[in-house]
């Protein structure tokens, strides 16, 4: 197979595979139209619903206890949503998510009830409809005075197998009862031999096994073909735990949020991502042509394998889910600017375009796998560290960092061997790279200690004029730092929001809970809503506020939204923003000292992290008016400080393997001064294209997005700035003014960098 025939066969087999990605994010696959688009899972600040956290008033409950809570809340909330999910926070919560369902009060009551375990003669129950002979799963009916038993009477239950009469193994539940329950039960068994004994949960019929003989011990209930498969018996035997489970749960955070603003700040992120896609693309294009073009055609073929990653993985995509995506989307191409500014310096040389291609890959790798590895462990935090839709975030950031090196190194690497195998091989296709002038970046050091110095100062001054100002705090903390309860109520889009109508919204709340607290308006594309924040209401009381602010604004009870926030959950979530910024900082230092074998090199990386953290908390600080300190703002600072030490990765490569060709007369500022110029170029152009992004989700989207992107534009400047004009000079202060680029006595080769 000759060159040509096979750079043919390349391009058409990553066409092939955009096609396909395309056709199966579009239509899907199968029956149920598996990986489509349309299918992956959305989370409530997308499509609206209910969530709900509880936390064990014990201490320390057991696996098995969590266990058996995790799986009776997920047998409740089948039955309101099929993408309703139940999952376990820390070793005492539980979080309920029930997405797309609007009667959030009854699901709130429903949730917050205690289940209840009853034993009853099967003879004295009836269906829903007063009918005899109800079937399991059905809610059934009976006089309390029927009830032999309850869950207080369980003492554990556990399915097994055992040898039946016959010799065949068989899977069984044992039932366990306590001393009382046990006299009582054998009692019960030995009166009504042959009957059946039905067991109820929350009043449905969970099971009605025949009593065989009188019971004096254990109680083995044997279910035949219905047990045929273990997992039968063991939610049998959970059901039975959970009637006997002493684990109280208390409500520590309940969210409730509207289907509106939801589907508005969808649409509005996918347009963001599809404008700044379109001019990413533009940009590569116009900046390094050809291999621009195999760049954005890696590109989409990046986000076809992101939507599939999203179904396949099963992620819930949330709102700071998107921002990942369309962020990962800006930071895809930091590798191709790296490969594509290494094969203009080769093309300079004079070698092959072929050649050139070969040598760029090769000597841009580590620095890719490098910056990647570091704000992987960025992401890696978030996810560990952060709440659900800062975990989200993390997630689709973790997943994106992954595929756009698998796209640079392999997708771009194998369009840009198929364009030279087709003969495209005329440099100014390729561009060369011109001659640069080194700038003294070390010599100017001054100047930089002055301008960063000058941000600390307004930061510190912001925070002072804050605390003694109207605001009281240094931030304006959104709910998740100060804990208690929001509630907003949707306002017809025609309709003027007055101090009157606010007045309105919160005289129905004083009337309701006797609380009142501080209102405020907004206006979100077109999405009007008039919010109150009060103390921490209890679930009856937010249903009741719910309530009477849809019949006092006569509306759908969906429109009315509400969040919850215990103290402790507040305190908790400010703790892991400053726990989590610490750790990634400290992983990414030991992870830059063991790759560049410098304590030096590791410390000024974290030093120009701290520096680009005060940057972007100074934003926080000046713009507190329209700026909330949430949840958000800690997946905003591990992302600057992902973002941050890819770029200075990158610079510090170009430092390290420059000093293996400098000469032993070599100034250390010499050699950093020339790798910081090298890089120049692609620092700005991957700032640019990140930029890009970014400005273009703060421009269309909604509020929640804004405030989570206007920080970020900040941190993508400051990261690029502290890179060449932090970082470096940093490095060269704590490594030794004036010290040679080698020891002395050391023979080394001149080679172009």
């Amino acid at each position: 197979m000759n060159s040509k025939t096979k750079g043919v066969l390349q391009i058409l087999l990553i066409v092939i595979l955009i096609a396909a990605f395309g056709f199966v994010a579009y239509r899907g696959v199968g029956s149920g139209h598996r990986g489509s688009a349309k299918n992956i899972r959305l989370g409530l600040d997308l499509k609206g619903g209910v969530s709900v956290t509880y936390e064990a008033t014990e201490a320390s409950p057991t696996d098995k206890q969590m266990e058996d809570t995790i799986y009776k809340m997920q047998k409740r909330v089948e039955n309101m949503s099929t993408e309703a999910s139940v999952y376990q926070e820390g070793n005492n919560r539980v979080t309920i998510d029930i997405p797309g369902v609007s009667n959030s009060a009854e699901i709130l009551a429903t949730l917050g009830k205690a289940g209840s375990l009853q034993f009853v003669m099967y003879d004295n129950l009836t269906d829903k409809d007063g009918n005899k002979n109800p079937k399991e799963g059905d809610e059934v009916k009976f006089d309390p005075k029927h009830i032999e038993l309850d869950g207080k009477s369980v003492e554990d239950a556990n399915a097994t197998k055992q040898t039946s009469e016959t010799g065949a193994s068989e899977n069984v539940v044992v039932v366990k009862f306590t001393g009382k329950g046990t006299k009582t039960f054998s009692e019960l068994t030995g009166a009504n031999v042959g009957k059946q004994l039905a067991i109820v949960y929350d009043n449905k019929l969970v099971s009605a096994p025949v009593i065989n003989s009188q019971i004096d011990g254990e109680c083995v209930i044997s279910g035949g073909e219905d047990f045929k498969d273990m997992k039968q018996p063991q939610n049998l035997a959970s059901t039975l735990r959970i009637g006997a489970l002493p684990l109280e749960l208390r409500n520590i955070h309940d969210n409730v949020v509207g289907a509106t603003l939801g589907s508005e700040a969808l649409n509005s992120s996918l347009l963001a991502g599809v404008i700044g896609l379109i001019l990413v693309i533009i940009f590569m294009i116009v900046m390094y042509r050809l291999p621009g073009v195999a760049a954005s055609v890696a590109l989409i073929f990046y986000v076809g394998a992101m939507l599939l990653a999203l179904n396949l993985l099963n992620v819930t995509l949330t709102l700071p889910g998107i921002a990942g995506i369309i962020l990962s989307i800006g930071m895809a191409v930091d590798a191709n600017c790296i490969i594509f500014t290494r094969i203009r310096e080769e093309l300079a040389t004079g070698k092959t375009v072929a050649s050139s291609i070969k040598n760029g890959f090769s000597k841009a790798l580590s620095a890719i796998i490098d910056g990647n590895v570091t704000t992987l462990i960025a992401a890696l935090v978030l996810f560990l560290k952060g709440s659900g839709t800062v975990k989200g975030f993390a997630t689709t950031l973790a997943i994106g960092i992954v595929l756009s090196m698998f796209t640079a190194i392999f997708v771009t690497r194998l369009l840009m061997e198929s364009f030279a195998a087709l003969g495209l091989t005329d440099t100014k296709l390729y561009g060369l790279q011109k001659k640069r002038t080194t700038i003294d970046f070390i010599g100017n050091w001054k100047k930089y200690v002055i301008l960063s110095g000058t941000v600390i100062v307004i930061c510190v001054v912001g925070i002072i004029v804050n605390i003694v100002g109207p605001k009281g705090s240094m931030l304006n903390y959104a709910l998740d730092f100060v804990g208690g309860t929001s509630t907003s109520v949707s306002i017809d889009e025609g309709t003027e929001i007055t101090d009157d109508l606010k007045a309105q919204v919160l005289d129905v709340v004083k009337t309701a809970t006797g609380i009142t607290g501080e209102v405020s308006s907004s206006d979100d594309k077109g999405v009007k809503k008039i919010t109150i924040r009060t103390t921490a209401l209890t679930e009856e009381q937010s249903n009741t506020v719910r309530t009477q602010l849809a019949q006092k604004f006569s509306t759908d009870e969906g429109n009315i939204e509400s969040e919850t926030i215990s103290a402790s959950v507040s305190s908790e979530m400010k703790t892991d923003a400053v726990l989590a910024t610490v750790i990634a900082a400290v992983c990414m230092l030991i992870y830059i000292w063991i790759r560049f074998r410098k304590f030096a090199t590791g410390a000024s990386a974290v030093l120009a992290l701290v520096h680009d953290i005060v940057v972007v908390f100074t934003v926080y600080v000046v713009g507190s008016s329209f700026i909330q300190v949430g949840s958000t703002f800690i997946a905003c600072m591990l992302t600057i400080v992902g973002y941050s030490i890819n770029d200075t990765i990158v610079v510090f490569d170009r430092i390290r393997e420059n000093q293996k060709g400098a000469s032993s007369r070599t100034d250390l500022a010499a050699v950093i001064n020339k790798s910081i110029t090298e890089t120049l170029s692609r620092s700005i152009n991957t700032s640019v294209t990140t930029f890009i992004m970014v400005f273009i989700l703060a421009l269309l989207g909604v509020s929640s997005v804004r405030q989570f992107a206007i920080p970020l534009i900040v941190g993508v400047i400051s990261g690029c700035y502290s890179s060449v004009c932090v970082a470096a000079p940093l490095w060269y202060l704590m490594t030794g003014r004036g010290k040679k680029a080698a020891k002395k006595g050391t023979t080394y080769s001149k080679k172009r960098a």
